[in-house]
């Protein structure tokens, strides 16, 4: 009885032998993958950005193939947060002050890819958990076509000519809006009176737009006068939107303001192919790839090493002279996000 109990167990090892040796094979495909959530800006219309050649470039060195999904800072940051139990993206890139938030909700594991002793302290983690790949600036654009002269001012948006003409992307979901949020409350001087203007400006908004990138084409149609952005997006969009003009609002009597808000990278924690995404990261710090990031891209290399000089770069500078840029106080945002996304959506209704 007993050695006739032991053959259906023999059997069943066999099949479970065979199996493991089909999953193998399978295992072994998945091998030469690597999973990146991004907030949107880097990948161009035409698959002609910076990610789409760095990509290109990199699954031809290495034989790895880029699985990409794209979509607001804050979205990506949920989905990931969603899956952290079984984590499906290698590598996270989103902006400030969601990139923080990632790393407070345990989403990033500690990697300084090579390269990254090149980085501005303020562009990277204390703790190594992620460090910036693309430097950027918040800003706005508008139509060129219909205004030859982009507003000069925050009070300037709450003429009724903007009325359903103005839009911007929706904070605590998308990078960008969230930046316009920062930048109110910076100019305004705090959170309440900043929120008394954006609540003034409401009846011209719109209406919430989970992509900071859509708006864009909105604006070179026509279809809205002015919308917010960010500089390295924008820019590369006007390559093919010629109507998009990059704009920084500044308080009346005052000077126009930003502040960096780099596209930044981390490698996921418990990612399905951490050695994969490793070699990604180190990939886009690479002083080949940062020499692409204004020539391609049309931002701003995160290496400190990497001088550009093509025509995209000197163009970028000039874009940039005159305006002041302030450093937010990243670790008080993250702090107080959701408060703050709470006093935006009572004081606009949203």
């Amino acid at each position: 009885m007993r050695k006739n109990a032991l053959k259906p167990i023999a059997a069943l090892a066999v099949l479970a032998a065979a199996l493991t040796a089909c999953s193998g094979t399978s295992a072994a495909s998945d091998e030469n993958v690597v999973t990146v959530y991004s907030a949107d800006g880097l990948k161009g219309e035409n698959g002609d950005g910076w990610y789409d050649q760095v990509f290109k470039d990199f699954e031809k060195e290495t034989g790895i193939k880029v699985e990409y999904v794209e979509g607001g800072s804050g979205e990506m940051v949920q989905r990931a947060t969603r899956e952290k139990r079984n984590a499906q993206a290698d590598v996270l890139v989103t902006l400030p002050p969601f990139i923080q938030q990632a790393d407070t909700k345990g989403l990033l594991q500690k990697y300084s890819p090579k390269g990254a002793d090149q980085v501005s302290g303020a562009d990277k983690a204390a703790n190594g958990t992620w460090t910036a790949v693309v430097n950027n600036y918040f800003g706005f654009i508008q139509n060129k076509k219909e205004l030859k002269q982009a507003p000069a001012t925050w009070e300037d948006l709450l003429d009724p000519k903007y009325k359903n003409k103005l839009q911007y992307s929706t904070p605590g979901v998308a990078g960008d809006g969230t930046a316009v949020l920062i930048k109110a409350m910076h100019d305004f001087g705090g959170e309440k009176p900043a929120m008394e203007y954006l609540k003034k400006l409401q009846a011209n908004n719109v209406g919430p737009s989970a992509s900071t990138g859509k708006l864009a084409p909105k604006v070179d149609k026509g279809e809205l006068l002015v919308a917010n952005g960010d500089v390295q997006m924008n820019f590369a969009q006007s390559k093919s939107m010629p109507n998009l003009g990059i704009w920084f609002p500044a308080r009346e009597g005052g000077r126009p303001t930003t502040f960096a808000l780099p596209y930044a990278a981390g490698l996921v924690t418990d990612a399905p192919h951490s050695e994969n995404g490793r070699k990604l990261l180190d990939f886009m710090l690479s002083q080949k790839a940062q020499r692409q990031v204004s020539e391609i891209g049309g931002g701003f290399a995160a290496r400190q090493d990497v001088k550009a000089t093509d025509a995209n770069a000197v163009a970028l500078t000039k874009l940039m002279d005159g305006v002041e840029v302030f450093e937010p106080d990243w670790a008080d945002i993250e702090k107080n996000l959701t408060s703050y996304i709470d006093s935006w959506k009572s004081a606009t209704g949203n």
